[in-house]
């Protein structure tokens, strides 16, 4: 296993970065439209279709929705985030709800809507901190922000998971995910708050704008473990472990997207209200 998992991720990795940073605009949003239909796939999968037939139309169903979307102006960018960041908070419901809510969660409909704004608005978000004009002390490298958006969710996890195995203790949804602990969270936020301090001092933030990002970097390391949890318990209810087999040793993309597709969005939507990232037309 051991073995198949470093073996992916050496195949995977040069995609994945090059797809990332080293296309232009148009090619980027491309890649990325491609990937998350490959996580739709994958969705409509935990969703309960499992005939190749419907899950691929729901695929080729959000790459249109997200061409659509390419085509709008400027000026939507944040409505549609307003309505991501309204869907998360839903999700956070639906989550603690488990397993009284299960008439919701339990529906094979209502489990492949979920899965629109979820993917479709981790593309808008993902491309929105690609495109839009950063200024942020001596920030202004879109692709650091999208670097430091993956690295925050990454020291979450990362922190989450040695705490969560040192101090163990209450669980955080036990319904859900009994693997996690409220102690993971608090180590992965740590982490996550020394990260942030650390980018503030070498951006040249002013105090104000050190404490803003802090805030707004623990809110998103906050929705990549909601993001997590909701595909959790999208499969508990499925009854899989895996999203898919597409990555050996890994499971599938959606497995290994589940915490970014939440917390893109978020980042996306604080840095926008916060006149950080300017929507270009």
């Amino acid at each position: 296993m051991l073995k198949q998992r470093i073996i992916t991720a050496l195949i995977l990795a040069p995609i994945v970065v090059g797809g990332l940073f080293f296309l232009p605009p148009m090619g980027f949003a491309l890649f990325t439209a491609a990937a998350l239909a490959i996580a739709g796939w994958e969705w409509a999968n935990m969703a309960g279709f499992s005939q190749q037939r419907g899950r691929c139309l729901y695929a080729a169903g959000l790459l249109l929705l997200m061409g659509l979307l390419y085509q709008l102006p400027a000026a939507a960018v944040l409505p549609v985030l307003w309505l991501t960041l309204i869907w998360w908070l839903l999700a956070l419901a639906l989550v603690i709800a488990h397993p009284r809510g299960q008439a919701i969660s339990g529906h094979r409909g209502l489990r492949l809507l979920m899965g629109v704004p979820v993917l479709v608005g981790a593309w808008l978000g993902l491309n929105h901190l690609r495109a839009g004009e950063l200024t942020l002390g001596q920030w202004d490298n879109n692709l650091f922000l999208i670097l430091y958006t993956f690295v925050v969710v990454w020291g979450a996890d990362i922190g989450a998971y040695f705490t969560g195995r040192h101090f163990g203790g209450r669980k955080l949804a036990p319904h859900v995910s009994p693997g996690k602990s409220w102690a993971g969270v608090y180590g992965g936020l740590a982490v996550v708050l020394l990260l942030a301090m650390g980018v503030s001092w070498l951006a040249g933030l002013s105090p104000g704008q050190a404490v803003l990002l802090v805030a707004v970097s623990l809110f998103t390391a906050g929705a990549s473990v909601l993001g997590d949890l909701l595909e959790s318990l999208l499969k508990r209810v499925r009854g899989i472990k895996d999203s898919s087999q597409l990555l050996p040793g890994h499971g599938g993309v959606m497995d290994r997207v589940d915490s970014l597709v939440a917390a893109i969005p978020v980042l996306a939507f604080c840095f926008t209200q916060l006149g950080w990232l300017t929507p270009v037309a």
